[in-house]
């Protein structure tokens, strides 16, 4: 069973880096170069946040999921937690890339 876990954990985390390494870039041609500076480190931060947000979701979900299949009530809560915490960084993500594109707009 620990072999599943760790097939889980290396298929989510490789997912995750080739997300945050293929993510597209917002790309600005407008305004003072460094409030489009600003823009563009917070859109990048929040791309990197909803990756990382929606695999430690998908790993709470797994984790959650094989804690119920095995009985082992920690796991199946430790998934939910985990589930819980990936929601709120996707939440984080969405706010930082409305916010770079606020900026972006602004500052036309």
């Amino acid at each position: 069973m620990k072999a599943l876990t760790w097939i889980l954990a290396i298929t989510g985390i490789s997912a995750v880096v080739y997300l945050i390494v293929n993510a597209p870039s917002t790309q600005y041609a407008s305004g003072d170069p460094d409030v489009e500076g600003a823009a563009i480190k917070s859109y990048a931060w929040g791309s990197k946040q909803r990756v990382t947000g929606t695999g430690g979701s998908l790993l709470g979900k797994a984790k959650q999921g094989i804690g119920n299949i095995t009985g082992d009530d920690q796991l199946a809560g430790e998934g939910a937690l985990d589930e819980t915490a990936g929601a709120v960084k996707d939440a984080a993500g969405q706010a930082a890339q409305a916010v770079g594109n606020t900026i972006h707009d602004l500052n036309r």
